[in-house]
């Protein structure tokens, strides 16, 4: 699996954490920005990892700013993208398991490192159930999304 990631400075710090999680288990990642704690705008770093998901070249991808909202905001108005703001270990993993969620947005301000790696890891090693309730759901929400880009 490869990860893609992005950040605004107030995620900066979290994504440190998160790369150093990924690296000690040999989880492939590229950072897509940004690059340190200087004050910048979350729609170019969000957008950047979101369409690297979409265009397959990662399997998931992992965004995060200081209450994740509006870097989720952002990822989800990329074509193909399904991506859920967690706070917790269950919604990370009914995420997967009933939304095929493809990223996973997280707040730095909201929830502690520990936290995050737990949320991090349950998003990372959750499948999709695959259940046709959810994939129908699943279907609906690409269905939508094509008629919106008409």
């Amino acid at each position: 699996m490869r990860v893609a990631l992005g950040s605004d400075h107030g995620g900066y710090g979290l994504k440190q954490e998160v790369m150093k999680y990924l690296e000690e288990r040999g989880i492939g990642y590229r950072d897509f920005g940004c690059m340190s704690a200087e004050s910048c705008d979350y729609p170019e770093f969000g957008s950047a990892a979101a369409k690297a998901v979409a265009a397959g070249e990662f399997e998931r991808g992992i965004v995060i700013c200081t209450t994740g909202i509006g870097i989720s905001i952002t990822a989800n108005k990329v074509k193909g993208i399904r991506c859920a703001l967690c706070s917790d270990s269950v919604s990370a993993r009914l995420t997967r398991e009933h939304n095929d969620a493809n990223m996973l947005a997280l707040g730095a301000g909201i929830v502690g490192t520990n936290l995050a790696l737990g949320i991090v890891d349950t998003f990372l090693n959750t499948p999709f159930s695959g259940e046709e309730k959810h994939c129908r759901r699943v279907a609906a929400i690409d269905t939508l999304e094509k008629e919106m880009m008409r």
